[in-house]
C-alpha cells in the first residue's frame, strides 16, 4: 500500500514568510499579505481533501500578521492621543 504524497500549500509558505517579514522588513504591507495569503491557504487546504498540508504554517502567518496589524493600530492610537493631549495643553496654556 502506498500513501499519496501530500504537498505543502504554497500560499501557506508565502503567509509564513510574509508574517516573518512583517516583523522585520515590511511591517504593515508584509502583515497584510500574510493575513490574506493565510486565509486563502487555509481554505485551499480544506478544499484539497487531504492532498495539501501546511495548515500550521498558514495559522502561524495569520497570527504574526494579525499581531503586527493590531500593534500598528495601537501605536497610531497612542501617537494620536499623545499629540492630541500635547496640543490641548498648548491651547490651554494660551500660547
Amino acid at each position: 500500500m502506498s500513501t499519496p504524497i501530500r504537498q505543502t500549500s504554497v500560499l501557506a509558505v508565502v503567509s509564513l514568510v510574509f508574517g516573518i517579514l512583517g516583523w522585520n522588513l515590511l511591517p504593515f504591507v508584509g502583515s497584510v499579505v500574510a493575513v490574506i495569503c493565510g486565509h486563502m491557504a487555509r481554505s485551499e487546504i480544506r478544499r484539497s481533501q487531504g492532498t495539501l498540508e501546511g495548515d500550521g504554517l498558514a495559522v502561524a502567518g495569520l497570527v504574526m500578521g494579525y499581531l503586527i496589524i493590531g500593534l500598528s493600530v495601537l501605536v497610531v492610537a497612542a501617537l494620536f492621543l499623545f499629540f492630541g493631549g500635547l496640543a490641548a495643553l498648548i491651547a490651554m496654556s494660551g500660547h
